[in-house]
């Protein structure tokens, strides 16, 4: 009896997961429309997701990359 009841819970997280990725394929798609939207209307899409990913970072994470960088490209001649 424990087999089927593990079986069931099995297909029922399997059927949520399923359910998940198909609302994230929809998100996924949505958000390539609006880089589309806002690449038509004049805006450089590698910025802008360069600028979405700063800001999901915490500001101090965030100045660390920014003075990591600076610092490598100082190494380089970069400026």
């Amino acid at each position: 009896m424990s087999d089927i009841i593990a079986a069931d819970q099995l297909r029922l997280f399997i059927e949520r997961i399923e359910r998940l990725e198909e609302e994230k394929k929809g998100i996924a798609d949505d958000i390539k429309d609006v880089y589309n939207e806002a690449k038509s209307n004049g805006f450089d899409i590698k910025t802008m997701r360069s600028i979405v990913r700063l800001r999901k970072m915490e500001k101090h994470h965030r100045e660390e990359a920014e003075m990591l960088l600076e610092t490598y490209k100082q190494a380089l001649g970069i400026e």
